[in-house]
């Protein structure tokens, strides 16, 4: 039975308490694998995931540099044998998001998107990220009509037509590669005049004949009807511009984190990643963060599980002396 085979039942109703050991807030590489750290150190674990548990990956259609899996894994069977060990080891998994989080002595108060206050003993902040917007004319009007920041999720309806991707990086370019299996032509416009992509995207990018690269420019409106028809495009060292037809526009040009929730909390760089010491700690002392939403400079599943593994086991080592303490 494939990994993608498994039907894993959510929890949706109320946790069954409201005091814990550690509540993890983010359900993707990075909490799941901080929930079976503090879950088999016996510490009684709610994590908390208002999305999809599994986070970004979990749209990807193939993982090939997660060690262990020579042909690859998809985002998907990865992340679902995660969430399996997790609730194995008794974290408990609630679909519901927080709102905000707060310090009443030794008590870390986490305040949910569903009115709820749940207690705990330290918090791990796992939220991730989110892709940033292009901000331009058009792109709200016509997401979900044509504007979309997911080819796994939306590539199927662009069968035989023509799509445009914006970005030059990793997911741009893998993402660039997907869509190809459904579209009749892809462009790929970056403000850059190389891509920032692993070589080996670029060298398969550049391998598909349906491929155009479009460099030194940006798109500056999203034009349509119900639908998007075409865009306009301005190259940055020429100051010409031009309109496109297409059917699709695809935007990868980035993510930003999900710290809002806690900037007057925890301390944020100036790009509102969270700034941790090395055992995954913030500035206040039972707070600490994991992932793709803290400070560092690789953001890979790889990463993520590393960063979970060592915030579950310093969490451990915090209850551990505070427990000392209060005797």
């Amino acid at each position: 039975m494939l990994l993608s085979d498994l039907t894993i039942e959510k929890t949706k109703e109320k946790p069954s308490c409201e005091s814990y050991d550690c509540v993890i807030i983010g359900g993707g590489p990075a909490g799941l694998t901080a929930g079976i750290y503090t879950a088999r150190a016996r510490l009684k674990t709610l994590l908390l995931e208002e999305k999809a548990i599994g986070g970004e990956i979990v749209v990807a259609d193939i993982v090939e540099n997660y060690p262990g899996f020579p042909k690859g894994i998809s985002g998907s069977d990865l992340t679902s044998a995660m969430e399996e060990q997790a609730r194995s080891f008794g974290v408990e998994i609630c679909e519901v998001g927080a709102h905000s989080i707060a310090v009443e002595g030794d008590d870390r108060i986490v305040n949910t998107t569903d009115d709820r206050r749940i207690v705990s003993k330290a918090v791990i902040i796992a939220a991730g990220t989110e892709s940033v917007k292009l901000n331009v004319k058009g792109e709200k009007q016509f997401t979900g009509r044509g504007v979309s920041y997911c080819a796994q999720c939306d590539g199927a309806f662009f069968r035989d037509k023509e799509a445009i991707v914006i970005g030059g990086g990793d997911t741009a370019i893998g993402d660039a590669i997907f869509l190809t299996r459904f579209v009749r032509k892809l462009s790929v416009v970056h403000r850059r005049d190389k891509l920032r992509a692993e070589k080996i995207l670029q060298e398969k990018a550049f391998g598909i004949p349906i491929i155009e690269f479009i460099w030194d420019s940006v798109v500056t409106e999203i034009k349509g009807a119900k639908t998007v028809q075409a865009v306009d495009i301005k190259n940055l060292k020429t100051g010409t511009s031009s309109t496109k037809r297409t059917d699709g526009v695809f935007i990868f040009i980035g993510t930003k984190p999900n710290t809002l929730f806690v900037k007057d909390i925890v301390t944020l760089n100036e790009s509102g990643y969270i700034i941790t010491t090395s055992e995954m700690g913030t500035n206040v002392p039972g707070i600490f963060a994991a992932g793709d939403v803290r400070e560092k400079t690789v953001r890979q599943v790889s990463t993520a599980v590393g960063d979970g593994a060592t915030a579950g086991a310093a969490v451990q080592r915090y209850i551990e002396r505070l427990e000392t303490v209060r005797e």
